[in-house]
């Protein structure tokens, strides 16, 4: 099957290169998208974070590269090679460092090319084509059409691209909800401990919206303090400690399962913990008042505090994030946190049945959000297990279906058990 395969450079399967605007323009308060190098994460493209350009420019900066659905944005530095696709129903502006690769349809499935510049064939034409700078390494516009690539033919091409294209959306669909679990369990907290919903709702002879046994321990009115009547004031250093991670510098792991922990999340495996899991991480160096929760066995390094609870720990969690932690940098050279100014924080302290109540709530949206993530997992492996061997031609397209239907329903039992 592999031997009806063409090796082609792009130039010569219609991949046109456009180049982005060698320009930035200025940020607007409002209006469209300019993607940068970051916004381009695990193959496709993230616009929450990116900075905003306004109409005028937008125009002018679109005008030599427009992006449209199933173009290929490629990263030319930092981390060259990079690459994302441009779904449906995007517009932003592309850039600089970055470059459109674009599929005329008759050699290349423009919906398969985000899947061959994914492929080991596409990083070995990187590794040979790559400029080595002092700073950072590069690829120059002119070698990129040079690139040979293994092309199947346009049936195989469409099919693979169905097939990839369907796992990548379950993952994509699963990190979505994801999100919005956390963002219940967050709401949650922000209105029963910050905003105090409830006893609003109360002081304004509205209806019950929690049953009854947790509607009657809020009050129906706030004090002279702004807070819920019989409500006291504690400090952070009452509901839980921050202990130090340990040293572990990458050349003394050894292989194994166990995630470790820096301030910007993980950083690589271990094959033993320091910490079981659930765990808490709070980023003490670097980037500070990082907040991660690990349902596994974890090794927090010497960057990061870990959480020891007094009070249950989805409630820990959920108090820290609505605290400032990442503005309570106390060095000016290498950001850091003390824990003492953390303990030293005023929070407002509900009743007792409440916090167990909440952490009772909220960890039933861990769960879930845990066999998700453990779903998602298991749908990325097998993407990218698939992702060579169907290129290649190693694997037939019905044997594929078939494994994929097999992992799918194993993966679907897990999270309907915890759901």
């Amino acid at each position: 099957m592999g031997g009806e395969w063409e090796v082609l450079t792009l130039r010569e399967a219609g991949v046109s290169l456009t180049d982005c605007d060698h320009r930035t323009p200025p940020a607007a308060e409002s209006g469209y998208p300019y993607v940068a190098i970051p916004q381009l994460r695990g193959g496709r493209i993230e616009l929450k974070d990116a900075r905003k350009i306004s109409p005028e420019h937008f125009a002018e900066w679109t005008r030599k590269a427009k992006p449209t659905v199933n173009d290929v944005v490629l990263s030319r530095r930092c981390n060259p090679g990079e690459t994302a696709f441009v779904s449906p129903s995007v517009e932003f502006a592309l850039g600089q460092n970055l470059v459109l690769l674009r599929a005329d349809g008759k050699r290349v499935y423009p919906a398969f090319l985000r899947w061959l510049t994914r492929s080991p064939e596409w990083w070995d034409q990187i590794g040979k084509f790559i400029n080595v700078g002092a700073v950072f390494d590069s690829l120059k516009c002119a070698d990129v059409p040079k690139f040979e690539l293994t092309i199947p033919p346009l049936p195989e091409q469409r099919a693979i691209a169905h097939i990839l294209g369907t796992l990548d959306d379950k993952i994509e669909l699963n990190r979505r909800r994801n999100q919005t679990l956390e963002a219940m369990a967050r709401a949650l907290f922000k209105d029963w401990f910050v905003d105090f919903g409830p006893v609003r709702a109360k002081m304004e002879a509205r209806e019950p919206y929690l049953p009854a046994d947790l509607w009657q321990h809020f009050p129906d009115r706030l004090d002279d303090e702004g807070k819920p009547v019989g409500w006291k004031i504690k400090r952070v250093s009452d509901y839980l400690s921050l202990a130090y991670g340990k040293s572990l510098p990458a050349g003394k792991r050894s292989p194994g399962g166990v995630p470790v922990y820096g301030s910007g999340g993980i950083t690589g495996l271990h094959n033993e913990a320091l910490v079981d899991g659930p765990a808490v991480i709070v980023g003490r160096k670097g980037t500070v008042g990082s907040l991660y929760w690990e349902d596994r066995p974890c090794f927090p390094i010497d960057t990061v505090f870990y959480v020891q609870p007094e009070a249950p720990l989805p409630f820990c969690f959920y108090l820290l994030e609505s605290l400032p932690l990442r503005d309570m940098n106390t060095d000016a050279a290498v950001p850091g946190l003390n824990r003492e100014n953390v303990y030293r924080l005023k929070v407002v302290a509900p009743p007792t049945a409440l916090i167990a109540a909440f952490a009772e709530t909220a960890s039933r949206f861990r769960d879930t959000i845990a066999a998700v993530s453990g779903e998602r997992e298991a749908l990325a492996q097998l993407r990218d297990t698939l992702l060579p061997k169907l290129i290649s031609g190693e694997l037939r397209i019905a044997d594929a279906e078939k494994f994929i239907e097999r992992v799918e329903s194993q993966a679907s039992n897990l999270t309907r058990s915890v759901s």
